[in-house]
């Protein structure tokens, strides 16, 4: 099976469409960021290092401090795909990473975009 070629792109080349998706519809660079570190375990410093350095997904993945274990409860279609059903653990990543950004220019509350039971943000630090 061929990698796709996202694999190779940098989140750094990507990150900007995110940042802007977020900012049509209202909300912030700060959210996207927000939403980027609770997945990854990022602090706002390394997130930052790692849009510097120019890191490939496949390596931005790969090596995130402490992926999030509560990114299974992440369901639904993105790219005509349903997220909990992508076998392949990179591309699963990347697309619970899009689905989060699209929920948020949907307009959706960060508690429930971050899956914090009872409201609460529930971001790593």
């Amino acid at each position: 099976m061929d990698r796709h070629r996202i694999y190779s792109m940098s989140v750094a080349s990507v990150y900007p469409h995110y940042v802007a998706k977020a900012e049509r519809k209202g909300r912030t660079k700060a959210e996207v960021d927000e939403i980027i570190r609770w997945l990854t375990g990022h602090s706002q410093a390394t997130l930052e290092d790692e849009l510097a350095k120019g890191t490939s997904f496949e390596d931005f993945f790969a090596g995130a401090p402490r992926m999030n274990p509560s990114r299974t409860l992440i369901t639904g279609v993105v790219c005509g795909v349903r997220v909990e059903q992508i076998e392949e653990s990179t591309m699963r990543e990347i697309r619970y990473l899009d689905k989060l950004i699209d929920e948020l220019a949907k307009g959706k509350a960060m508690e429930k975009i971050l899956r914090a039971p009872g409201g609460a943000h529930a971001a790593a630090p």
